[in-house]
């Protein structure tokens, strides 16, 4: 009995996939955001980040969404002038992975109102923590879009907060050194 427990519990955690990095490359081969869950060194992470974008950046259009490599398997999926790129196990699911790149892209367009480019360039810190709500340790964390959205309103909000009161502060030294 406790044989059957045990083997439906690791059947149940080989679900979920999980994710060894994650990384959004423009048309033209530019980083515009990595997230790494796995151990590699500075040197490691720029021969990734060189290898993948060769590989997926040179595929037709018409191709599959998943790459083979270094014994892992890339699943990728290409928004406007971006590649959103997850690499996972083998024996993960890819159609998942490709669920949880979606995903993260809806959330980004509902707080960026259709986002783009421009928009990770200039805002990365938000769209690190978009992620940092939805993945954790490379697994999912969050799939409701709204629990997310609340979420980052609310840090939003503990931000505009902060700002205000460092300017408040920083106005009451202004005054008192006058």
């Amino acid at each position: 009995m406790l044989d059957l427990a045990v083997s439906s519990w690791t059947g149940l955690l080989m679900i979920f996939a999980c994710i060894n990095f994650v990384l959004l490359i423009s048309r033209q081969g530019k980083v515009r955001l990595t997230k790494w869950y796995s151990p590699y060194s500075q040197k490691e992470r720029t021969k990734v980040i060189r290898e993948l974008s060769g590989v997926i950046l040179t595929r037709g259009p018409k191709l599959c969404n998943f790459v083979e490599w270094r014994g892992y398997k890339v699943v990728y999926r290409r928004y406007a002038s971006l590649y959103f790129c997850m690499c996972i196990d083998p024996e993960d699911n890819e159609l998942e992975v490709l669920e949880i790149i979606h995903h993260f892209v809806e959330i980004l367009d509902r707080y960026f109102g259709s986002v783009c480019e421009l928009d990770l360039i200039f805002n990365f810190h938000k769209a690190y923590y978009v992620l940092d709500e939805i993945l954790i340790a490379g697994e999912l964390q969050e799939s409701s879009k709204k629990t997310v959205a609340r979420l980052i309103a609310s840090q939003d909000s503990l931000v505009e907060t902060a700002k205000e009161q460092a300017s408040s502060i920083s106005n009451m030294i202004a005054q008192a050194t006058k």
